[in-house]
């Protein structure tokens, strides 16, 4: 079961979205440093599927996943 998460984003004109903010549940909000890479996947570890970013988040890896707009996350 995935637990969805609040994602602030940028959407270009040409259709791409970029996450640049994850927010908690409690409300922190962590800024993306960087986005390593973009491709469709499935979430090994919670199930579902859609665009995996492959993101560096505070000095750590994480995969964030955008399933039907709706996001989530994995810890790498």
């Amino acid at each position: 079961m995935n637990e969805f998460i609040d994602v602030i984003c940028f959407n270009s004109k040409d259709g791409d979205i970029y996450p640049l903010y994850i927010i908690w549940e409690n409300g922190i909000k962590y800024q993306i440093d960087k986005i390593l890479q973009k491709c469709p996947a499935a979430s090994l570890k919670h199930g579902g599927s859609g665009m995996r970013y492959t993101c560096l988040i505070q000095n750590q890896m994480r995969y964030l996943f955008n399933d039907n707009n709706r996001w989530f996350i994995d810890k790498i």
